[in-house]
């Protein structure tokens, strides 16, 4: 079980790049963040950087808007 925005799931055991997947988040465009246990992901280790089991994990999206 992983904490994804403070709510918790059962999606441990992935990398980032699976798991921003498992959750329909639009990765090939810009303005998508994340951050493992506190460290922000740079988007080209998301392929290798595990996310494991009790991991508190924030995204973040950009919105454009005025």
């Amino acid at each position: 079980m992983i904490r994804v925005n403070g709510e918790d799931r059962e999606l441990g055991g992935c990398t980032v790049a699976e798991l921003v997947a498992r959750l329909d988040i639009p990765a090939q465009g810009r303005g998508v963040a994340v951050a493992v246990d506190g460290e922000v992901v740079r988007r080209g280790a998301w392929e290798t950087t595990a996310v494991p089991d009790g991991a508190a994990v924030e995204i973040v999206t950009a919105v454009q808007g005025g």
